[in-house]
């Protein structure tokens, strides 16, 4: 499984060869149209809630709370939702850092829409500023050949510095350009391809799902932030998200294929949640 594969090289030397717009092809793998069809008609039933036409900010800020309670289970901090709410400190231990960090970030997600189709790399740079206190190595930039990488629930092989600032380069290129691929695609991409790189010292994990909702919300697939997918890979369980991630690494089309349908099944779950706390609301339960 090596990792220079990256961003689907594999498959798209094998099943299209050259193509302006390489992530579109990606789009035609089996069952991937599938999966982005599903999690489109699940984001349509939480935008068509009675309850969003009134209360959407409130909506938007829970999604936000429940990712990033999400996304750092999945970075070893697995706390109840209302420890979240409960908590104030979270510069204690590294459970609390964790969660502090992402909180951080999902906060900060929605401030850089209009850089990210710009500036991709300039954004992820803020992410990793964001999330990392300063007491956690170089932050704010790639890691350097030989700087050490705190991720350790992602034990995939870790590529070289030089590596890593090519296929950073080559992700931007892909973004700032554009296309016509599903954004589930993208944002898939975007998530498995800064996994298997782990660009910087700590927080990759952060970051990446961070940098995949960007893409989502940006996309225009969920201009509110209400649909955190997040939630939906920690639902789904570390397990098989570091299965589905070996299958991105793969850059096989049944392994590409594998991880987007992955992302878009927890898409479906964020959207789910988001729609059971409408339902609350609409009750008056919540």
């Amino acid at each position: 499984m090596g990792c220079a594969a990256g961003m689907a090289t594999v498959v798209l030397m094998s099943t299209t060869g050259a193509t302006a717009d390489p992530l579109a092809a990606l789009g035609t793998l089996p069952g991937v149209a599938e999966s982005v069809e599903s999690m489109r008609k699940a984001v349509d039933r939480v935008y068509g809630h009675r309850v969003m036409r009134r209360r959407s900010n409130e909506i938007t800020a829970e999604a936000a709370l429940r990712g990033a309670r999400g996304s750092a289970a999945l970075s070893g901090a697995d706390w109840a939702l209302e420890e979240v709410r409960r908590r104030t400190d979270f510069s204690g231990d590294e459970e609390a850092r964790t969660m502090g960090a992402a909180l951080r970030l999902s906060a900060e997600a929605g401030q850089l829409l209009s850089i990210w189709r710009q500036s991709p790399l300039r954004v992820l740079a803020r992410l990793h500023l964001v999330a990392a206190a300063s007491k956690e190595g170089e932050v704010g930039r790639p890691r350097q050949e030989g700087e050490p990488v705190d991720e350790p629930l992602v034990e995939l092989p870790l590529p070289g510095a030089a590596e890593v600032s090519g296929r950073l380069d080559g992700l931007s290129e892909l973004i700032i350009a554009g296309g016509s691929a599903p954004a589930l695609v993208t944002a898939a991409v975007v998530h498995g391809e800064l996994l298997a790189l782990r660009p910087f010292t700590s927080r990759n994990g952060l970051v990446a799902r961070t940098a995949e909702r960007i893409v989502l919300i940006g996309s225009g697939l969920d201009p509110k932030s209400v649909c955190p997918a997040e939630v939906g890979h920690a639902e789904l369980g570390r397990a098989a998200y570091l299965a589905a991630l070996d299958g991105y690494v793969s850059g096989t089309p049944e392994g590409m294929a594998a991880w987007i349908t992955h992302c878009g099944r927890a898409v479906e779950l964020g959207a789910r949640e988001s729609t059971a706390v409408c339902e609350a609301l609409q009750r008056g339960a919540a």
